[in-house]
């Protein structure tokens, strides 16, 4: 019989509730950026306006004692400033996808981040996958292409800023996980530097583009809104939340169990797609991708779960064995 220490449980614990509170966050945020893009075509200010939101709540935090966060040191800064630009790169790409994508298939195309973590994990020396990761990959993607041959609303710029997105959101997670484990950052520090150092990248590409000051002039004339002010207040507090949850899942747990969470929670996000914001104009092609595309990411899922299992097992047996 297997007996688990209170360490141990503590540790599960936290695990779980880090990964469970990720995939709510996510699953949530994707629904309430579709809202505000829908009536608020200008992304990037959305997404420089949670970012100083985040930056100015960490900074005064720190200054009133709710947070034991240190404060800035150049020296980390210059390390994570990969990671803040591969972040703010992934999210700018993915806003943009969802003015032109529907969210079931922005789910599904998004759903193909665990085949890029894993040809980065092949690339960094970590080995080629077992049989059943690699055909419920390849399934995934297959569901994707049969998806999009049947999507009545596709569009190519939306569908190409989810794939550019896909490869950034895979070089920043692969890039948290170690900063986080090399640096002893707090998911705290790491949302602070994150957003600290994307601010003045963000301002001037909203300047550069045009999108500033138009934008904001928009923004103002919107706020009298009731319902686009609450849409927006809520898009800026699960900015912080998401962010929050993402890092600190990364750090508990890894970037591949981040992502593994963002698969399963895209199981609900496309079922609730079909209806809500508009849904989605239905094509049995578009739908049996769509399914196929959803297996093949519990599959995987399921298959990683396997493969972390038989990986503890053989420790625990190593270790029996050393002390015969």
């Amino acid at each position: 019989m297997e007996i688990r220490t209170d360490a141990e449980s503590t540790s599960f614990s936290s695990s779980l509730i880090a990964a469970v509170s990720y995939g709510i966050a996510s699953m949530a945020m994707v629904f309430i950026n579709k809202a505000v893009l829908m009536q608020y075509a200008h992304s990037m200010t959305l997404l420089t306006l949670q970012q100083l939101v985040t930056t100015l709540l960490i900074h005064f935090g720190r200054k009133m004692g709710y947070t034991r966060a240190r404060g800035v040191d150049l020296a980390t800064a210059k390390q994570l400033l990969p990671v803040s630009f591969f972040y703010n790169a992934n999210v700018a790409f993915a806003l943009a996808s969802l003015k032109g994508v529907n969210i079931p298939m922005y789910i599904a195309i998004k759903r193909l981040t665990p085949l890029a973590v894993l040809i980065a994990g092949c690339f960094m020396g970590k080995g080629r996958p077992t049989t059943q990761v690699t055909l419920s990959v390849i399934l995934t993607a297959a569901g994707v292409l049969i998806a999009a041959l049947g999507d009545f609303s596709f569009d190519l710029f939306g569908y190409s800023m989810a794939f550019i997105s896909v490869f950034f959101q895979t070089m920043y997670l692969v890039l948290v996980e170690k900063s986080g484990a090399e640096n002893g950052l707090s998911s705290v520090e790491i949302m602070f530097y994150n957003s600290f150092l994307s601010l003045p990248f963000l301002m001037f590409l909203i300047i550069a583009t045009g999108e500033f000051p138009y934008s904001l002039s928009v923004l103002f004339a919107k706020s009298y809104s009731f319902s686009f002010l609450v849409i927006l207040i809520l898009s800026l507090v699960m900015g912080i939340v998401l962010n929050f949850t993402m890092f600190l899942c990364t750090i508990v747990n890894s970037a591949l169990t981040t992502t593994i969470v963002g698969v399963l929670k895209g199981v609900g996000s496309t079922t609730f797609g079909f209806f809500l914001l508009g849904g989605v104009q239905v094509h049995a092609l578009n739908v049996t991708g769509l399914v196929i595309n959803t297996a093949g990411g519990v599959w995987y899922s399921y298959a990683k779960y396997q493969q972390k299992k038989s990986k503890t097992v053989k420790v625990v047996t190593d270790v029996e064995a050393h002390r015969k």
